[in-house]
């Protein structure tokens, strides 16, 4: 009696071991099912859409660098794929370039203006009272964006008018030779003051700003030779003040037509260029359609 009770016991104590001794299998199990979800994980965060991966990152360093990912300043490899390190270092090249070129055209500028204040110095001397000094009407100034030459209105324009003087056309068409060598976009920006425009022949401000600016990149175009694919217009009205619009004098400074040369790392923002002899079969074959 005794001895089937021990061994009662004993085949007991037997179960209880054989059953601890399976426990590890469940905790192996649950061990092997993360280790798999974590590489399924793996694998389909590897699987990258190389083609959106490298839309994200040129809009991503356009944001936060103003630079397109073509030209980031890095001479290692790239994070985006099909653009290596030496490319990326070829653009900051050019772009270092061509902002020695902008230094180059501000000074030549800077020399024309000088050159036509000394005419108007001795047109002064000879009785001539009408004539106007451009150093009191230019202002030059870089800005982000590129390099701005600003011309108060009185400059360009007989009040309440579109139409350039004689004079004003020979000052734009010596600033255009100064820019015709650079391949930036240039666009020129016409701004007026707040009050409203009176003459009927225009709509509101905004038409006369825009066809004064239509009217200063004809003479950029046609006189000093730009090509039309590096030109555009902008008429911004009464709406881009460089300060606010109280009085006679601060009016005075916010009528102005701008040429703005852009920085050619804005080229992104832009429509691709084409080139001259595109343009002219474009145009032909327009003219040619039924």
């Amino acid at each position: 009696m005794a001895s089937s009770k021990k061994k009662k016991k004993g085949g007991e104590g037997e179960g209880e071991g054989g059953g601890g001794m399976e426990r590890w299998l469940l905790s192996y199990a649950d061990f092997i099912t993360l280790l798999m979800v974590f590489f399924v994980i793996m694998y389909a965060m590897s699987k990258v859409d190389v083609e959106k991966y490298s839309a994200m990152a040129n809009s991503l360093s356009v944001v936060l660098t103003g630079k397109s990912a073509s030209v980031l300043e890095s001479a290692g490899p790239s994070v985006v794929p099909g653009v290596s390190g030496v490319q990326l270092k070829q653009g900051t090249a050019e772009m270092a370039a061509n902002q020695a070129q902008l230094e180059e055209v501000k000074q030549v500028i800077s020399d024309f203006i000088k050159n036509q204040d000394q005419e108007a110095a001795k047109a002064q001397n000879t009785g001539n009272t009408d004539v106007i000094k451009l150093s009191d009407n230019i202002i030059i100034y870089e800005q982000e964006r590129g390099l701005v030459i600003s011309l108060k209105d009185t400059l360009l324009f007989a009040s309440g008018s579109d139409e350039l003087t004689p004079r004003a056309r020979t000052i734009i068409a010596g600033l255009g030779n100064a820019l015709v060598k650079l391949s930036n976009y240039i666009r020129v920006e016409g701004h007026t003051d707040d009050l409203p425009i009176s003459n009927g022949r225009f709509a509101s401000n905004w038409e006369l700003s825009a066809l004064r600016a239509a009217n200063v990149v004809h003479v950029l175009n046609e006189s000093a030779g730009i090509p039309s694919n590096r030109l555009s217009i902008v008429g911004y009205g009464q709406y881009r003040p460089l300060v606010p619009n109280e009085d006679t004098l601060s009016r005075a400074i916010n009528r102005r037509v701008d040429i703005v040369i852009l920085k050619q790392k804005y080229d992104y923002f832009e429509p691709p260029k084409i080139s001259e002899t595109e343009s002219a079969a474009s145009g032909t074959a327009a003219a040619n359609k039924p």
